[in-house]
């Protein structure tokens, strides 16, 4: 069977472990090669794709975010589940827990604003950018697991790889932001543009710069991430029984109304 749902692993998140019949795969895409993981997970027909590669060697802008998201709708990929490391803005939202993010804000200053820039010019809906029937589904099981959670989220997206200076945290801050990360834009757009459903859920790895005293590290990040897979991996493993064949969505239907088209 045709897989139908990927999981794009984040920092920290380089494996599925428990992938069954597990095989490399490779693509030639008009953005470069793509590599990624087929196998059964949880009884079901999975591709994994870890984002930073499997030795964490691709930094956040220089990931091929066009390749990885044309690879997965060109082998019939309808849902994406990814995770983001990300820091803590809000005093409330604390270190170790998840964040079903729902909304974001662009600061990234050098990538892609289009899966395709050539032909139709295209202006995709973003009032909600996260598929809310997936968010759903990961609030519920978050739920039922107790697991320490926020079931929505502000993420605002820098360009990296450096991390902010406090005095961009103050201003985040005053735009709304709740999370700080690197990774969820532009690939929640190019999904969208793509029809698919996509999905992410933060984990917090720490606060972020000048919230807290002390100085960051990736150290820090990576730490917190191995802390918290078996969680993740859980979430995700239950999420993926409770994903209905049949989308109640309209992620696979929002690119016809965004077409500009004389009068």
């Amino acid at each position: 069977m045709t897989p139908k749902i990927a999981l794009i692993g984040g920092s920290g998140i380089y494996e599925l472990k428990n992938l069954q019949q597990a095989r490399e795969e490779k693509l030639n895409t008009p953005f470069g090669e793509i590599i990624f993981y087929s196998g059964k997970w949880g009884g079901k027909d999975i591709i994994f794709l870890p984002r930073h590669g499997k030795d964490h060697k691709i930094p956040p802008n220089k990931i091929n975010y066009r390749g990885n998201i044309y690879a997965l709708k060109f082998i019939g990929i309808e849902r994406i589940l990814s995770t983001s490391a990300t820091g803590s803005l809000n005093p409330q939202i604390k270190v170790g827990s998840f964040v079903i993010i729902d909304q974001f804000i662009d600061f990234t200053k050098d990538r892609p604003p289009a899966l395709f820039t050539e032909g139709d010019v295209i202006h995709i809906d973003m009032s909600e950018p996260y598929c809310p029937e997936l968010r759903n589904i990961l609030i519920s099981v978050s739920d039922e697991l107790r697991f320490s959670f926020y079931p929505k989220g502000t993420y605002i997206c820098t360009e990296g790889p450096r991390f902010e200076t406090p005095a961009e945290i103050k201003a985040f801050k005053v735009m709304g932001a709740d999370l700080v990360g690197m990774t969820n834009v532009p690939e929640v757009v190019f999904a969208r543009e793509a029809g698919i459903c996509y999905a992410s859920v933060a984990i917090v790895t720490n606060m972020a710069a000048g919230i807290k005293g002390g100085n960051l590290t990736s150290t820090e990040v990576s730490q917190k991430m191995k802390e918290a897979a078996q969680e993740i991996t859980e979430l995700f493993l239950n999420a993926i029984k409770e994903i209905p064949n049949k989308r109640g969505c309209v992620c696979g239907s929002v690119l016809k109304d965004s077409k500009m088209k004389p009068l």
